[in-house]
């Protein structure tokens, strides 16, 4: 993540109308799953400073990997539960080796140049019946300078994630396209930004901020209203790609027989180089 960005990613986060749905949809995604009150063990990839670890204890224990070390906060209340290195295959949880319920890939795999093996490192680390849950941004036609700023490889359509999974050997139960009213603004930005002659390639994208109070609420409701009618309708379009799976052969939602993965603090766990 550029620097520009990490500096206002965390009122981004608690603030900006994009994060707060997107929140929202996945606590719901959890809870149609059948985990609330589970005592389940997650892993969330990607988590920077355990910003969603407090509405993810409706589910049970969260832990979290957060490769760039400039988002966490050294006293931050769930310093301990994040290992501060990048997602690789050398990634083990500490302690007895254990298995997550649930692993949240949440706008991830689109900075990885190796998707394929950290999908297939996430599924080891799954209990037999445990789940993934993704998401992505979609559609590489949707490409903006957005894309730039957060140092994206690709965006995924449901063939391209697909093919991921295929080749990474993970089960999709489910995928759905999310933020349908964003995309075709999206396809305007991406088109725009291409047809600018001022756009040599050398021009840096300033990072988003959140908008003035009203416009903010008015467009974080206007996307819940969404997810509300379009929540079961597959619409073959959006900006952002939902993905729940698991690893192959295994059932979705299902209550694991193994226990939580032990607390261990993570303080002395330095970012892999």
């Amino acid at each position: 993540m550029q620097s520009e960005y990490a500096a206002v990613y965390r009122e981004l986060y608690h603030r900006h109308w994009w994060w707060r749905a997107r929140e929202d949809r996945i606590v719901s995604v959890l809870r149609r799953l059948g985990f609330s009150g589970k005592n389940a063990a997650i892993l969330d990839v990607g988590c920077g400073d355990g910003l969603f670890f407090d509405r993810l204890r409706e589910f049970g224990v969260a832990e979290g990997v957060e490769p760039d070390a400039s988002l966490l906060q050294p006293d931050g209340p769930h310093r301990s539960s994040i290992y501060a290195r990048a997602f690789d295959n050398t990634f083990q949880p500490a302690g007895e080796r254990r298995r997550y319920d649930v692993i949240l890939m949440l706008d991830v795999l689109e900075h990885m140049p190796n998707a394929e093996a950290a999908l297939r490192h996430a599924l080891s680390l799954l209990a037999p019946d445990g789940v993934i849950v993704a998401t992505v941004p979609a559609f590489q036609a949707l490409w903006t300078g957005h894309d730039v700023i957060n140092q994206h490889v690709m965006r995924y359509d449901r063939a391209a994630f697909r093919r991921l999974a295929d080749a990474a050997g993970m089960r999709i139960d489910t995928t759905r396209y999310l933020f349908h009213w964003v995309a075709p603004l999206k396809l305007a930005t991406h088109l725009a930004e291409r047809c600018d002659p001022r756009n040599d390639g050398t021009r840096q994208p300033r990072p988003p901020r959140v908008p003035p109070r009203p416009v903010n609420r008015t467009l974080y409701w206007f996307t819940r209203l969404e997810q509300q009618l379009f929540g079961r309708v597959p619409l073959p379009f959006g900006s952002s790609l939902l993905v729940i799976g698991g690893p192959l052969g295994g059932a979705a939602g299902a209550e694991r027989a193994t226990p939580p993965v032990p607390h261990r603090d993570r303080r002395s766990e330095q970012p892999s180089p």
